[in-house]
């Protein structure tokens, strides 16, 4: 396989991940909503909040840069049940409570009004990123509920948990992230390539479900190890459509055997890897590797490396007359 490791690490590093700048853009966002939802439910007499859960790519470390800002940012708020009850003393729906955070986070600074969603609340930023918070009540025994369509199980907590642990089981590394997560965000950057493919591409939870199922580490390459993950995971879902929670293993995260976003998924995956296959042929130059990559991630580094790449080779080219030139003696070899 053509050798374009430090090219995809490059890319991953500058490109994929979030720079330290963006990191604390996200934390700074976290707190002030955190401080301006605590303020609105103590002007609004509402309950005390018991704990904040970072969960999502924010929490696993895979959120990873977007173009048009499309920044997803959760941080749950958790609550006593206890204390989630109306003037009659009867529980808060999951709707109410909701509608309890949302008037509370909505101090009139918006323009658009924060969003009651079926599994949260959204708010939304001029600049194109959201906040999006789950609303939790804890139970006597500990666990979480969500405030969804109903009030549901959940453990946004041991989700964070068990991906990180099998980030660090898994990978052959312990720098830079780790690999097994650097090739999540690579596939995720991946299934969000072009924009048509947003809607259309499985959670990221899912996409990380499947990496954790069918990662393939590789010691000395990133760019070996995204291509044999991808040509796994396709395969995997040629035989089976469905993901299942990793940690709630009861619970569904696709839509049934025929599930749309991960057939999508698949067969995107499957086009790329075709594309890729030029990098196992011994004729594969620097520049059909780089075009190949640039047909899996469709992305501006690619295309500014081909440009330089192609600069290099008419460069050699424009050379090699004037150095036949100098040498007269070789007229009768030629």
């Amino acid at each position: 396989m053509y050798d374009l490791n430090k090219e995809i690490v490059d890319f991953q590093n500058k490109k994929v991940s979030l720079n330290d700048k963006q990191q604390g853009e996200m934390r700074g966002r976290r707190d002030a909503n955190q401080k301006r939802l605590a303020k609105g439910l103590k002007a609004n007499g509402g309950p005390s909040i018991l704990r904040h859960v970072a969960q999502g790519s924010y929490a696993m470390y895979t959120m990873t840069q977007d173009a048009a800002n499309d920044y997803d940012i959760d941080d749950g708020v958790v609550f006593d049940k206890e204390d989630l009850k109306g003037n009659q003393g009867a529980y808060l729906s999951h709707l109410d409570a909701r509608k309890m955070v949302r008037h509370a986070v909505d101090d009139g600074s918006f323009k658009t009004a924060p969003e009651i969603k079926t599994n949260c609340v959204r708010v939304h930023y001029d600049a194109g990123y959201h906040v999006d918070i789950p609303v939790y009540r804890q139970l006597d025994d500990g666990s979480l509920e969500l405030a969804s369509s109903t009030w549901k199980g959940s453990s946004p907590k041991e989700v964070t948990t068990w991906y990180n642990t099998a980030v660090i089981k898994q990978s052959p590394d312990f720098t830079n992230g780790r690999q097994m997560r650097r090739d999540a965000k690579l596939l995720k950057i991946f299934s969000k390539s072009r924009s048509s493919w947003k809607q259309q591409a499985p959670s990221g939870l899912a996409i990380s479900s499947l990496i954790d199922e069918k990662y393939v580490s590789d010691a000395e390459r990133d760019d070996k190890s995204l291509y044999h993950t991808m040509v796994a995971i396709r395969d995997r879902l040629i035989l089976d459509l469905q993901v299942w929670h990793p940690v709630r293993t009861a619970e569904e995260l696709t839509n049934g055997y025929d599930d749309a976003k991960t057939k999508f998924f698949r067969d995107k995956l499957d086009k790329a890897i075709d594309d890729l296959s030029i990098l196992f042929e011994s004729t594969c130059t620097r520049l059909d590797a780089l075009k190949a990559w640039d047909k899996v991630f469709d992305h501006q580094f690619f295309k500014d490396l081909i440009e330089e790449e192609k600069k290099k080779s008419k460069a050699k080219i424009a050379t090699i007359p004037a150095v036949i030139a100098t040498k007269p003696w070789l007229d009768d070899e030629i």
